[in-house]
């Protein structure tokens, strides 16, 4: 028996590790929705495949985009929360300008999208956060990408705080790092491609992990 196709939404899925995920997931027979800023997203020529317009920043985007999905009766088992910025990596300074930013997309705006989206995850549904290892508060200190650093770490908490919250529903959550890779938000030097790190977020989809895990 062919298993049920699983419906999973990127957000941020117009490059990088967005991108070479949602072309993985299409590989293997998953229906892929994929955001970016305008709804449009190049390169991916799939019919298990739909793009959609969010702005994770706006309140009005996120709203329009939870709308859309309710009245096409869209359904999500897996919610992959890809899209963020890092304005201030590798510099050393704190900027407060960047830090608002920072926090207004990976922190802000994906806490609304994801509590926006919650209601449309299907029982046994996961929520997967990219996160990076750069917000953990135990590796050895860096003085760098300040922003991003605590942005990170609050996505982490975040992780944990929700997965507590929907462990009676049965949904999982966890965040990952997805390697150092060679994104526009990387310094230089890293050694992985996206979809080199796209495989390995592959296999974490698939694997027993515990929910509110990093």
């Amino acid at each position: 028996m062919k298993p049920i196709q699983k419906t999973v939404l990127i957000t941020g899925a117009s490059a990088g590790i967005g991108h070479a995920l949602a072309i993985k997931l299409l590989e293997h027979d998953y229906k892929v929705i994929g955001t970016s800023r305008d709804g449009s997203i190049a390169g991916i020529a799939n019919t298990n495949f739909i793009t959609i317009p969010l702005e994770l920043t706006e309140t009005a985007s996120v709203n329009q985009a939870r709308q859309w999905l309710t009245q096409h009766n869209y359904n999500i088992d897996i919610l992959i929360n890809n899209a963020g910025v890092a304005p201030d990596i590798s510099t050393n300074q704190p900027d407060l300008e960047s830090m608002r930013a920072t926090f207004d997309s990976n922190v802000f705006g994906l806490v609304a999208f994801t509590e926006a989206i919650l209601p449309l995850l299907n029982a046994h549904g996961q929520v997967l956060n990219i996160s990076s290892q750069m917000g953990i508060l135990n590796r050895p200190p860096a003085a760098d990408s300040t922003a991003y650093r605590m942005s990170k770490a609050a996505l982490n908490m975040y992780t944990k705080t929700l997965a507590a919250r929907l462990k009676p529903k049965d949904i999982s959550v966890t965040s990952i790092h997805p390697g150092w890779v060679q994104t526009k938000l990387s310094s230089k030097g890293a050694p992985l491609t996206t979809q080199e790190s796209a495989v390995g977020i592959f296999h974490l989809l698939n694997s027993q992990m515990k929910t509110g895990s990093f």
